[in-house]
Parts: C-alpha cells; sequence; structure tokens
C-alpha cells in the first residue's frame, strides 16, 4: 500500500542500511503468499496477508506472532522501531520484555483518525476512539520513547495519554521535490500524456482516493473555481472511492477538465507533476504532517486546505496559502481563484512555501532518529552505538538495529 507511513518507514529502513546498519523490516505481503527480500544490509520479510476490502492495493497481515517473533529472535535486533500501534506492536513488546530490548514508536495516525474510515464509524465512533485513546495509554507506557511529525499531534497526544512524545518530521528529499526549472523540459511530454492543455492552471490534490480523504470535496471546490477560470483539476492516486469521484465530477459539469492518473511514484514524475502544476488543493481533516503538504511545499506551491489537526504548521494563513473552516467550499473555491487569476502572487506563496519547508530536510530526519537509536541501545545495554556517517561498516554492536 502507498501511504504517508510506508513511504516513511521505506525511506529509514534504505537510509539506515545504506550507511552500513543491519535493517530488518516485517510487514504484511502485497502478495498473495509469503516471500523475503535481501539487499546489502537490509533484510525484508513479508508474512502471509489477506485483501483489505476497505482499501485498494492494502492487504494486511492477521495476527502473525509466531512468524515475527521468530524473525526477531532470528536477526538479534539492539532496538525495534514500531510503526504499526497493532499486531507488530504488541509482539515486538513480548519479545523485548526479557530481552531489554528498546522500542520506538512513531505515531503516524490518531484514534479519531483510525475510527474515521470504519464503515460503522456514525453509530460506534465514540466508543471506538474512547478504547483506542485508552489502549494508545498502554501502549506508550511500555515503549521506550515515541515520535511525532508535529507539535500539535503531540500536543493531542499528550492531552490524551499524559506523555509527551518526540517531535521529529517525516522530512522531505528537497533535491528530488524542489522548484525545479528543468520541468519545462518534460512538462510539454506529462501535459499530453494526461491530456492537459499547454497553457491551462492546474489545481493539483495527490493522495489516497478513500472517503476520510475527503476528496469529495476537492473535487465540488474544483467545479466552483473551474467556473470562473480556465484551470483543471488533476488529481493523482487511487482509492475506493475514484469510481465515484469520476461520477461526481460527471455530474459537476468538469469531467472534461478533471484527469485521474492513479498512483504515480517520483520514478514516474511526481515531483514534475507538481512543478508543472499551479497551486495544491486538500480538504483532508484527519493528517498529522501530511507528506504529500511537504512535497507541494517543496515545489513551491501555494496551498489551500482546511484549518484542522496540524495543517497550520505548513500552510501559513495568507503567507504560503489559505486554511478555511470546515465545509467551507465557497470560500475555498474563491481562495483557488484569488491564486489562478494573480500568477505573480501565486509565485510569491510558492517561494515561502518553500522557504518554509527547508526545515523538513530528511537529512534532519535521519539524524534526528539516529539519536534516538544512540540513546535508546546505549541506556539499554551500555553500549557504544557507532555512528551511521561510515558507508559499509556494520553500525551496531553484539546485535542489529
Amino acid at each position: 500500500m502507498i501511504s504517508g507511513a510506508a513511504l516513511f518507514a521505506e525511506r529509514l529502513a534504505n537510509h539506515f542500511s545504506i550507511h552500513g546498519h543491519e535493517m530488518l523490516v516485517l510487514a504484511a505481503s502485497d502478495r498473495p503468499y509469503p516471500y523475503r527480500l535481501n539487499t546489502p544490509h537490509l533484510r525484508v520479510e513479508r508474512c502471509r496477508s489477506y485483501h483489505n476490502p476497505f482499501r485498494v492495493g492494502q492487504r494486511f497481515a492477521l495476527w502473525p506472532h509466531g512468524w515475527i517473533m521468530k524473525c526477531l529472535e532470528d536477526f538479534s535486533p539492539d532496538i525495534i522501531h514500531i510503526q504499526d500501534p497493532f499486531q507488530f506492536a504488541i509482539s515486538s513488546l513480548l519479545f523485548s520484555y526479557s530481552r531489554r530490548v528498546p522500542v520506538l514508536l512513531t505515531i503516524h495516525q490518531l484514534p479519531w483518525f483510525f475510527s474515521a474510515s470504519l464503515p460503522l464509524r456514525y453509530r460506534f465512533g465514540k466508543m471506538i476512539e474512547y478504547g483506542l485513546w485508552r489502549y494508545a495509554r498502554w501502549l506508550l507506557k511500555h515503549c521506550t520513547d515515541a515520535a511525532v511529525a508535529t507539535q500539535t499531534i503531540a500536543e493531542v497526544v499528550y492531552a490524551h495519554t499524559g506523555i509527551y512524545p518526540r517531535i521529529i518530521s517525516y522530512g522531505i528529499d528537497l533535491s528530488v521535490f524542489s522548484p525545479d526549472p528543468s520541468v519545462l523540459f518534460q512538462e510539454a511530454a506529462l501535459r499530453s500524456r494526461m491530456d492537459l492543455p499547454e497553457d491551462a492552471p492546474i489545481i493539483l490534490h495527490v493522495g489516497r482516493l478513500d472517503k476520510d480523504k475527503q476528496v469529495k470535496r476537492v473535487a465540488q471546490i474544483a467545479a466552483l473555481a473551474m467556473q470562473q477560470t480556465p484551470a483543471h483539476l488533476l488529481i493523482v492516486g487511487d482509492g475506493t472511492e475514484r469510481t465515484n469521484l469520476e461520477r461526481l465530477c460527471y455530474r459537476l459539469g468538469i469531467s472534461e477538465r478533471s484527469h485521474f492518473t492513479g498512483y504515480i511514484t517520483i520514478e514516474e514524475g511526481l515531483a514534475a507533476i507538481y512543478q508543472m502544476s499551479s497551486v495544491f488543493l486538500t480538504a483532508s481533516e484527519i493528517e498529522t504532517q501530511g507528506l504529500v503538504l511537504l512535497e507541494a511545499a517543496a515545489c513551491a506551491l501555494p496551498i489551500v486546505a482546511v484549518h484542522s489537526t496540524c495543517l497550520h504548521e505548513i500552510v501559513h494563513e495568507g503567507e504560503n496559502g489559505f486554511l478555511l473552516q470546515h465545509g467551507d467550499i465557497a470560500g475555498m473555491a474563491d481562495r483557488l481563484i484569488e491564486i489562478i487569476n494573480n500568477p505573480v502572487r501565486a509565485h510569491a506563496m510558492g517561494q515561502i512555501s518553500r522557504l518554509i519547508v527547508e526545515s523538513h530536510a530528511e537529512e534532519k530526519t535521519f539524524d534526528a532518529y539516529e539519536d534516538i537509536y544512540r540513546e535508546a541501545i546505549e541506556e539499554a545495554h551500555l553500549i557504544i552505538f557507532p555512528s551511521a556517517s561510515v558507508p559499509g561498516h556494520a553500525a551496531h554492536s553484539g546485535g542489529s538495529d
């Protein structure tokens, strides 16, 4: 499954393995069968999985406790970094108890984010959320350390659990996602491939096309703005709502100016799509940071979003974009029109976006997590954790990280 959490975990594992740390990644298989991948310093174990009917392209594991325990026993880690707070977390904690292995949790979702994606959320949402917060308190008390991507989310976690996690941005590769003028050489081909007119302004949305991401509102907002501008709507991503969204665009009368690309990777030109767009639009209210917001800002795009959770940490009202209240579809459309019809101001706002995101360079993220790893291992085992700065040398003592 393509998600911010999955991409973050992949980048983290690749970085530390490239710098000589021995890494093991445990995850549900993306195929109908389990398998293993081995590269230098990085082993990926994929356990048996099952199709998730609520997500496109996602499979889930069904309590693979024995498999997790065996993989960890064989690998003998110095530290465990959890990205999944449920099945993998519980097994990892059980493994850590008798072996003094520190456990770090990165929090990618809040309980009400999770309950918002469930089919029975309207009837049992509050009950589910209450139970999940109780579980979160228990889980955090049993982890050695925890991290979140933004101050806003850290404060929410503290208010509900009494534990204040560390704040470490997901980070962004500023050399890949940048306002690179060389995109001009790719833009004509990309526009032709996506059936976009040569000079049309582009309202861009990138992300999962599921109900919890509120992409329906993106289409409604864009439709109002497109009535008064020559803009086209470009939606990158896939999900259970894609067909419904395509039908909605038809009913709104914008189907001929709406373009659905499916998932697009960096290798397929994702950064160039940001670079050739005019404005980034999102209506999501369930972000713990929003990797796509970092990507859009890094490519010098102005952003129109909902004033919710932590988005004000990336989108500064009136400076690099606009934040509107929940449900203010007309207001968000007006801001889109304002940006599209004023390219000089849009460019200035995009430059501020780039300045804001400069502090989120992924090198800072990697360094911060390395510091946590080192501190936790040294406290647990009283051993020295070598620096990851020398490629080709395994950076562990007495085990693997």
